[in-house]
């Protein structure tokens, strides 16, 4: 439940009244922590003690370009943000204060610097006779879902539809079913992923019977001054779930060129895929549907044709029957 915040009498309070004021009005406590930073941090800058009436709107810009101009372009839109809410509600309840002047923009989020990896690279990859089962399915599971890392190594083997070849996940900033704190996976809105025949096969070898317990497991088990949750730990052998890190540096290990930390990220995978169906022709819809995005643009940072296939679709430009 949020704190309950008692406002002073009349419509002129502190900056860091009108702060306190507005993240005590937040219900989400993962908003109230995002926002806390943003709006904590710009309300030190300014004054926390000054009226809020007396702070001028340029005093805001100047805060957030002190605090946040020089800061990855994600950060600088989420902390002006979230003063842009604190301001705005402060209007809303009719407490006198400045704005967010018009100079200070939202930035246009760049392009992934993520690379789209080829598709003879995934499948030479893949097919490496070194590379162990484990990280075979795990890499192609990536592939063919699109999914994301920490949701593929999230599931678990009661999970999995073979027949459908889809199992459900916890997607990043899945929506609670309801507001309450100790949440478990099902508390939340799951989604589905699918996979193909390259997962397929790989499947049913990497499990070899298991029926419960986490898809993708160490291959030792944890030491005594380790705890894991009961979700996290096959029943049937002791072995705990595979983390992001260990899946990351054993990807990392196999294709790294100029010595660890240069090689494969598990998110190229994600990347690979969706620019590939793009490439097939796949209509927008289709790859937001795929990848589960929301936004058309965030599926635009995912999409890298090659070369090749800025080529290939040039020829249908050429005249007559010339097309190469």
């Amino acid at each position: 439940m949020p704190t309950v915040v008692h406002l002073p009498a009349g419509k002129a309070l502190t900056v860091r009244a009108a702060a306190d004021a507005f993240l005590g009005s937040l219900r989400n406590p993962n908003t109230v922590r995002s926002y806390a930073t943003g709006v904590g941090k710009t309300a030190e800058r300014i004054g926390a003690g000054r009226p809020l009436g007396s702070v001028a709107d340029d005093e805001i810009g100047e805060a957030l370009e002190l605090l946040w101009g020089t800061a990855a372009v994600n950060t600088w839109n989420a902390r002006r943000a979230a003063v842009l809410s604190w301001l705005g509600w402060c209007e809303e309840y009719g407490y006198e204060g400045p704005a967010v002047p018009a100079w200070t923009k939202r930035l246009a989020v760049p392009d992934s610097e993520t690379p789209a990896r080829s598709k003879m690279a995934v499948d030479r990859l893949i097919a490496r006779r070194e590379v162990h089962l484990r990280e075979k399915t795990l890499w192609r599971m990536l592939y063919e879902t699109a999914g994301r890392a920490e949701e593929i190594l999230g599931v678990n083997v009661e999970d999995l539809d073979f027949a459908g070849r889809r199992c459900l996940v916890k997607a990043k900033g899945a929506r609670s079913k309801a507001r309450r704190r100790g949440q478990a996976r099902e508390d939340f809105v799951l989604e589905t992923v699918y996979w193909d025949a390259g997962t397929a096969r790989l499947l049913p070898r990497l499990l070899r019977g298991r029926t419960r317990g986490p898809v993708f497991v160490t291959h030792r088990r944890p030491g005594p001054g380790k705890v894991a949750s009961p979700r996290d730990v096959c029943p049937d052998t002791g072995l705990t779930r595979l983390s992001y890190g260990q899946a990351r540096a054993l990807l990392d290990e196999r294709t790294a060129v100029h010595g660890p930390g240069t090689g494969w990220d598990l998110h190229e995978y994600r990347h690979s895929a969706l620019t590939h169906l793009g490439e097939q022709g796949a209509s927008l819809l289709m790859l937001m549907a795929k990848s589960r995005h929301k936004k058309p643009e965030n599926v635009r940072r995912y999409f890298k044709p090659s070369p090749e296939a800025i080529s290939e679709v040039t020829s249908l430009l050429a005249p007559g029957d010339a097309r190469r």
